[in-house]
């Protein structure tokens, strides 16, 4: 084999190596509830545990953060996770009537 395609192969080779190191994390987002004056606070912590696995320790502090602060964050993910989540929790507070908002944004 000639040598200049010996180094071409050795060159690529090493090109296509230095790429795959270069892969980033995935960007995260922070699930968060807003407060309104008619969800009842006992609904916002059924929401937590369910769609957030939190304990009730955990889930009554986000809820009283949400009711004191206006807002909670319920958990950082992926967009693709925060985006279904923000989906279940809205979907779950309207077809149970309650005004409750979820969303999301950049960590």
């Amino acid at each position: 084999m000639c040598s200049w395609y010996l180094q071409d192969v050795v060159e690529e080779t090493s090109s296509q190596s230095k790429s795959l190191t270069k892969l980033e994390q995935p960007k995260k987002f922070k699930v968060v509830l807003l407060n309104d004056d008619y969800t009842p606070m006992d609904f916002v912590v059924d929401v937590l545990k369910r769609f957030f696995s939190l304990n009730e320790e955990a889930a009554i502090q986000v809820m009283l953060q949400v009711h004191h602060q206006g807002r909670g964050v319920c958990g950082v993910f992926t967009r693709d996770i925060a985006e279904t989540k923000v989906a279940l929790v809205n979907d779950y507070a309207r077809t149970n009537e309650h005004p409750l908002l979820c969303s999301m944004e950049p960590e």
